[in-house]
C-alpha cells in the first residue's frame, strides 16, 4: 500500500524532530554568546536591533555603542532614547568618508571605545551591541587586540553583538556565531532613496 502525502510528511517531520531534539539536548552550556554580523548586504544593524527588542522583552539591560553613526538622526536612536533599559552612546562623527579627518576620527573612536569597554566589564548589562565596530578595526582606528581581549573577558552571562563589514579573521575566530549578510539586490542602486523607518 502506497503511503499518502500526509503520512510521508508526518514521518519526515518526526525524523526532523528527533534531530532537533538531539541538538538541543547536546547544547548544555549556559552562558552569554558573542555574535558577529558581517557581509556587504543590508540588515546587519537591523538584525542586532532585533536582538535588542528580544532582550527588552525579557526586561534585560542593554548597552548600545554606535561607531560611525550619530550625525544623521535614526529610528533606532529615537527608540533607544524612549527606553530606560537601554544605554546608548554614539561616536557622533558620521561616516569617515564625510569627515575626511583621520586623526579626529581616531580620537573620537578612542573616546567611544572607552564607553564600549566599560559596558563589556559591567555584568549588569545582559546584551551589548557594538554597531559598526568592524570599521574601527579595518581602518586601524582602534587596537584590534584590545577589542578582542575585552570581548573575550566580558562577564560570563553577557552577550555581545558586533556589526559591520569585514572585521578580520581574528574577530571571526573569537566569536561564537558569525553570520554573513549577502547583497543580492538593493533599492538604492536602482535610484530609490533611503526610507525613514526602514533604512534609518
Amino acid at each position: 500500500m502506497t503511503e499518502s502525502k500526509d503520512e510521508r510528511h508526518k514521518k519526515a517531520m518526526q525524523k526532523q524532530k528527533t534531530k532537533v531534539d538531539a541538538n538541543i539536548a547536546a547544547a548544555a552550556e549556559e552562558r552569554g554568546v558573542s555574535i558577529l554580523l558581517t557581509g556587504n548586504g543590508k540588515g546587519k544593524s537591523s538584525s542586532a536591533f532585533g536582538m535588542v527588542m528580544r532582550a527588552l522583552g525579557y526586561d534585560h539591560k542593554v548597552g548600545i555603542v554606535q561607531f560611525i553613526k550619530g550625525v544623521q538622526l535614526s529610528g533606532e536612536e529615537l527608540f533607544a532614547k524612549k527606553c530606560p533599559a537601554i544605554t546608548l552612546y554614539q561616536m557622533g562623527t558620521g561616516f569617515t568618508w564625510n569627515t575626511q579627518d583621520r586623526s579626529g576620527d581616531i580620537a573620537a573612536a578612542e573616546r567611544t571605545w572607552e564607553q564600549a569597554e566599560a559596558m563589556l566589564k559591567d555584568d549588569s548589562y545582559n546584551l551589548v551591541v557594538l554597531d559598526e565596530l568592524t570599521y574601527m578595526i579595518g581602518y586601524k582606528y582602534l587596537d584590534e587586540q584590545k577589542i578582542l581581549t575585552a570581548i573575550a573577558n566580558r562577564p560570563r552571562e553577557q552577550s555581545v553583538v558586533v556589526t559591520g563589514r569585514g572585521g578580520g579573521s581574528a574577530l571571526q575566530e573569537l566569536m561564537d556565531t558569525v553570520a554573513e549578510v549577502k547583497d543580492v539586490k538593493h533599492a538604492f542602486r536602482a535610484g530609490v532613496k533611503a526610507r525613514q523607518g526602514v533604512d534609518y
